[in-house]
């Protein structure tokens, strides 16, 4: 792969244009109400499946030019005085907004000038970004989840960094698991890449690589139609990349040309489980961003409802 080779790959797979000239949701553009009617429906058991990871100083290591989430008491109830003996405490948190399980807007990555939708990079500045930013997507990740388990499928507790998942490997597993995988679905990818930090908590190690998608698979999800793609390494693309001439293309495809939100540092390992128990990959998924104005990321909690 060249560098012109992920320009050429984002021209044909383009979202620009599809949902009209000042569209800023992509692809959530496709979860329609009546995809939410039917996604409830797969609300059987009432198990819910929290996929967020832990906002502590314990979590996952951050990314460079990141601190990790940093919790302060304002008030801890100690010496107040009130009439009827009421006390109370308070709190809050400085934190990067991509510091652990959270969602990628369309301003986070691009290339050539130009964000999703042909916006002009000079639209992100010093107090936010004007379009493309992350509160455009407020209240629009909400659908058909559906569970690809690699790792499962590859016998392995987590792939290995570097590990290359190519389109043919998801076809392989949605066929092994008799998942069907339809427009508008959000899609959950296993690696068991964050159960390899739960379990060595070798921070270093973990962020230094990672098994991830190749570029391959952008054709793969735009053919699908997806609406959102989110999966539990902290980067989506494999790293080493697959050709070091170019930063993060999977990243720039998938924002910039296809407009789909993604979705990094998901725990997927309890839903694995449960999902291979039962037979059953699909569920009602929903994952809300905090509405920061402006703002080219936003941690999450998503659920997963079975």
């Amino acid at each position: 792969m060249t560098p012109a080779d992920f320009r050429r790959i984002g021209a044909a797979v383009s979202n620009w244009g599809r949902w009209g000239a000042d569209d800023e949701r992509g692809t959530t553009n496709l979860i329609t109400p009546q995809h939410i009617v039917e996604a409830a429906r797969l609300v059987r058991k009432g198990a819910v499946f929290e996929l967020g990871v832990p906002l502590d100083g314990d979590g996952p290591p951050a990314f460079p030019g990141r601190i990790a989430p940093l919790h302060l008491m304002t008030e801890t109830g100690a010496g107040q005085e009130y009439p009827g003996g009421a006390r109370w405490s308070d709190d809050y948190v400085v934190m990067p907004l991509q510091a652990g399980t959270q969602w990628d807007a369309f301003a986070h990555v691009w290339y050539d000038g130009m964000l999703y939708n042909g916006f002009a990079e000079d639209t992100i500045g010093p107090h936010g970004a004007r379009r493309c930013s992350i509160d455009a997507l407020a209240g629009g990740v909400t659908g058909r989840g559906v569970l690809l388990d690699v790792a499962r499928h590859s016998g392995v507790d987590w792939l290995e960094g570097g590990h290359v998942i190519g389109p043919e490997t998801l076809d392989a597993v949605a066929e092994r698991q008799g998942t069907e995988i339809r427009p508008g679905d959000i899609l959950l990818v296993r690696t068991g890449w964050w159960g390899k930090f739960a379990a060595e908590r070798d921070g270093a190690g973990w962020i230094s690589t990672e098994p991830g998608l190749g570029l391959a698979c952008v054709r793969w999800i735009r053919d699908h139609d997806l609406a959102a793609l989110a999966m539990d390494n902290w980067g989506i693309e494999v790293a080493p990349g697959e050709d070091l001439a170019a930063t993060n293309p999977v990243h720039c495809v998938l924002l910039r040309d296809v407009g789909i939100p993604l979705g990094e540092i998901f725990d997927l390992e309890a839903l694995a489980d449960d999902c291979a128990d039962d037979g059953r990959y699909e569920f009602l998924f929903t994952a809300p961003p905090l509405k920061v104005a402006g703002a080219v990321g936003s941690p999450i909690s998503p659920l997963a409802l079975k």
